[in-house]
């Protein structure tokens, strides 16, 4: 059996991240293979640690709350320090091979393995070519690992060399049971529309929730949570509370819920009579569309990036020009339709049905060659 480090600075169990949530299921599908997970994240430690029994804070980078690119960088200005306590948490655990998460959060550029360490380096994002960092950190990896199909296929298009990339799927961190058909043909009559998301601007939803047609009658119920990290400073605080603004406005209609740990999503979404997906840039995977459909509630989503392509037949999408009220509109074209509806949700599962944390983990230690 061997060990496997897992690099990612900003990760905290039950963060409310696709990254976040990929690495914890390839902890998680290593434990269940026999392996044994390290993952090393930045500091100060967080009150959910203890969910992580693989977790190691490195006391060579303290992150602020939220964090930043420019605050990382900024923590990495040196990179010396954590380079090498890196390398010593490697060697003391004894670590065969380490997949660095992200090109900066997940310290890929710096590629800190000790020697006869294998490398791996996870896709989440096609970076522009011309940054550094990124063509650093994919020249440095043994191995490159896309964390979709999706991404496998930019990276072609893209001009990329691909030659060494291996895929290693996002996997859902828990799978439940999903609720029969005569559950579901009750949540389609009168169920709520439930979304899970990261409180960021670019999700698109206090567009959404403002384009909520005058006569929408069913609840709508919004799971956001604030992240560890951010894009764009104070981001996430304008998000909630442009979102509450709405709320504050639709009482009777709109809830904002708080963060949902993530064995708790699942359950979430099997009581929805379906989900939106409001995202205004491509998802290059989307984990709340994945788990919404594990349970067979039918994803509504923009014309865009790898929603489409993961729901398929599941779900139903309208173009980004169209704007969010042409969601709201496909939304209640799908839920008034029956048979469409009960089509939509018994395909659902299938649609992600090999997104385990075991099939993944397995793809990982295949592409480490362990």
């Amino acid at each position: 059996m061997s060990t496997v480090a897992l690099a990612l600075l900003s990760y905290r169990p039950d963060q409310p991240s696709g990254i976040d949530r990929s690495v914890g299921a390839l902890a998680k599908g290593l434990r269940e293979l026999g392996h044994t997970p390290l993952v090393l994240a930045a500091g100060p430690a967080g009150p959910l640690d203890h969910l992580e029994p693989g977790l190691v804070r490195l006391s060579s980078v303290t992150l602020p709350h939220p964090a930043t690119n420019a605050d990382v960088l900024a923590a990495l200005g040196d990179p010396a320090p954590v380079v090498a306590e890196v390398r010593s948490v490697l060697a003391e655990h004894g670590a065969d091979a380490v997949c660095w998460a992200d090109t900066l959060w997940g310290l890929g550029y710096l590629s800190p393995a000790p020697a006869r360490v294998t490398t791996a380096l996870m896709v989440h994002k096609i970076r522009p070519g011309a940054e550094q960092r990124w063509k650093d950190a994919l020249a440095s990896a043994d191995v490159v690992c896309p964390a979709s199909d999706y991404l496998a296929d930019g990276g072609s298009a893209a001009g990329l060399d691909t030659s060494c990339w291996r895929p290693v799927l996002n996997a859902l961190h828990t799978l439940i049971t999903p609720p029969t058909a005569q559950e579901r043909a009750k949540l389609r009559e009168s169920g709520p529309v439930r979304l899970v998301s990261r409180a960021d601007p670019a999700k698109g939803l206090a567009e959404l929730l403002r384009a909520l047609p005058p006569d929408w009658d069913r609840p709508v119920e919004l799971v956001l949570a604030e992240a560890g990290f951010e894009l764009q400073a104070g981001g996430q605080a304008r998000t909630l509370a442009a979102c509450r603004e709405v709320e504050a406005r639709r009482p009777d209609l709109v809830s904002i819920l708080p963060a949902l740990g993530w064995a708790d999503v699942p359950a979430f979404f099997a009581g929805a009579a379906a989900t939106v997906i409001a995202t205004q840039v491509p998802e290059t995977f989307c984990f709340t569309a994945a788990e919404a459909l594990s349970v067979g509630t039918p994803v509504v989503g923009v014309d865009l990036g790898n929603v489409p392509l993961l729901a398929g037949e599941a779900g139903r999408y309208a173009p980004l020009e169209a704007g969010p009220t042409a969601l709201w509109s496909a939304a209640a074209e799908l839920l008034d339709n029956a048979g469409q509806y009960e089509r939509a949700s018994a395909a659902a599962p299938g649609r992600v049905a090999r997104f385990t944390p075991e099939k993944s983990a397995r793809q990982l230690l295949d592409a480490l060659g362990l």
